[in-house]
């Protein structure tokens, strides 16, 4: 532990990094790289947010995000600068299920977040007269999105709720595990926005995404996960940001963020912690939005204001560890969705042992599997205990697929306000801190509550802050303490 002082801290371009999930641990790298001093806060004990491994039955397991998205480069990228590019590994399946109307059904080929381009994709998922509503559909009169609209409440009106309910409203649940009929189709499926503005059609719109992608035949997975678990990742970049003299402080929450007198145009910025007070010439708030807000409510009331407003979702997995020989009953899939039409405790389940080939050769005698729970506004699950969480899930699965068998081992992971939602005008609400953050020198703000929830999205957004700072004279040239911007 850092030894407490009375004095301030001080270094000759120095960014200081508060929070230390993927994003504040992707924004620390790329200071580095340009040459950056930094210092990275973490308030609890634990680097890496949303990314966590742990063990079950003394295998090595993800209990947080298992998996990103491959097609989008930023998180593959980083994983290869900080050593893991030889573990990265695609899903041995991806082959997934939809428990609806009493059954596992075949995840449909031919849809953007389940929304489809011809109604045939969706046969066998959909009631007769869901897949005719859907038909009908460049019948209707052109409908008028404006500056965003909500992702279930457009594609119900131009194909009906069957679809929404049946197919994108799991998608989008396992993204965020909020609502569809809430969830900003700009920010969340910004292609299928821009296509919808493009024509009157929805199945118009999808077809051409479909034909866009087709013709730039990017090949490979959608998604990959890193032998060991994507929680390593996080363990990477802090390994490559302390090699690089990079200094992580753990336990160490932000208590005030503050621009002293007579440095207040010019980008410099006093932390104070429990331990200490630091100096920095600059900041980067990687923080969860009511963090971030609380911290800037005497510099940025604007900002604060903002923050304040946005709304989490919480959710718990329930990881399970089966005798292999138990199991013979499960389909052969990677998983399955369960609309919450349904009624339902679970939101899905992974079968974590066929999606990822390193965990099937780390235990060969083992099955492990997880399920998620708990849904915006449909949260009241998580106040049971976690024997509670593990029967329900067992219930659900014995009923979705025939399993009978009990677990050897079970562990209940609680992500408490873990995911922010992302209403109607979302992207306008991002405009508006970036607004207001732009107007305080030397401060940016990166993480899940911007530009997507993701992996890859987080890491862009961290890259933005990075680079912003870095572009800003004192951090990048070591103009000292206190330079203007």
């Amino acid at each position: 532990m850092e030894p407490s002082t009375d004095h301030a801290d001080t270094r000759t371009g120095h960014v200081v990094v508060i929070g230390g999930g993927i994003a504040g641990l992707a924004a620390a790298h790329r200071l580095l790289g340009a040459g950056v001093a930094v210092t990275l806060l973490e308030a609890t004990g634990r680097l890496g947010g949303k990314l966590r491994t742990g063990e079950i039955a003394g295998v090595p397991v993800d209990l947080g995000a298992e998996s990103m998205l491959a097609r989008r480069p930023e998180a593959v990228e980083l994983a290869r600068a900080v050593g893991l590019g030889e573990l990265l590994q695609p899903p041995a399946t991806a082959n997934a299920a939809v428990w609806t109307r009493g059954e596992l059904r075949p995840m449909p080929k031919g849809h953007v977040m389940g929304v489809p381009g011809d109604p045939a994709a969706l046969a066998g998922l959909l009631s007769d007269e869901g897949l005719a509503r859907i038909a009908r559909e460049p019948e209707l009169a052109p409908t008028e999105v404006g500056d965003d609209v909500a992702v279930g409440e457009y594609v119900a009106a131009r194909l009906g709720r069957e679809v929404v309910d049946r197919l994108v409203e799991p998608l989008l649940g396992g993204v965020y595990a909020g609502d569809a009929y809430r969830i900003s189709m700009k920010a969340a499926v910004p292609n299928l926005f821009e296509a919808i503005r493009r024509h009157d059609s929805l199945l118009a719109g999808v077809r051409d995404i479909q034909a866009k992608a087709a013709a730039r035949q990017p090949g490979g997975a959608v998604f990959t996960g890193i032998d060991g678990g994507v929680g390593r990742l996080p363990e990477a970049v802090a390994d490559a940001v302390r090699a690089g003299g990079g200094e992580i402080l753990l336990g160490t929450p932000v208590l005030g963020l503050t621009r002293p007198q007579g440095l207040t145009d010019t980008g410099g910025w006093r932390i104070r912690t429990g331990r200490r007070t630091l100096a920095a010439d600059a900041v980067v708030l990687a923080t969860p939005a009511r963090s971030a807000s609380a911290l800037l409510a005497e510099e940025s009331p604007a900002a604060a204001a903002e923050l304040s407003a946005v709304e989490y979702a919480s959710m718990a997995l329930v990881t399970m560890a089966f005798r292999r020989s138990d199991t013979g009953v499960l389909p052969a899939a990677s998983g399955f969705l369960v609309p919450p039409v349904d009624g339902h405790t679970i939101k899905a389940s992974t079968f974590s042992t066929r999606k990822w080939g390193w965990l099937a050769d780390a235990a060969p005698g083992l099955f492990v599997l997880r399920t998620s729970i708990g849904r915006y506004g449909e949260e009241e699950h998580l106040d049971r205990d976690d024997a509670e969480l593990v029967e329900m899930s067992l219930r659900d699965l014995a009923e979705a697929t025939g399993l009978a068998a009990k677990p050897v081992a079970s562990e209940v992971t609680r992500w408490t306000a873990g995911l922010p939602q992302y209403p109607v005008g979302h992207q306008a609400w991002v405009v508006r801190v970036r607004e207001a953050v732009a107007k305080l020198p030397g401060l940016r703000v990166c993480g899940a509550a911007y530009d997507g929830v993701g992996i890859p999205a987080c890491v862009a957004s961290a890259r933005r802050a990075a680079d912003e700072i870095i572009a800003m004279s004192t951090p990048a040239r070591g103009a000292g303490r206190g330079a203007g911007e």
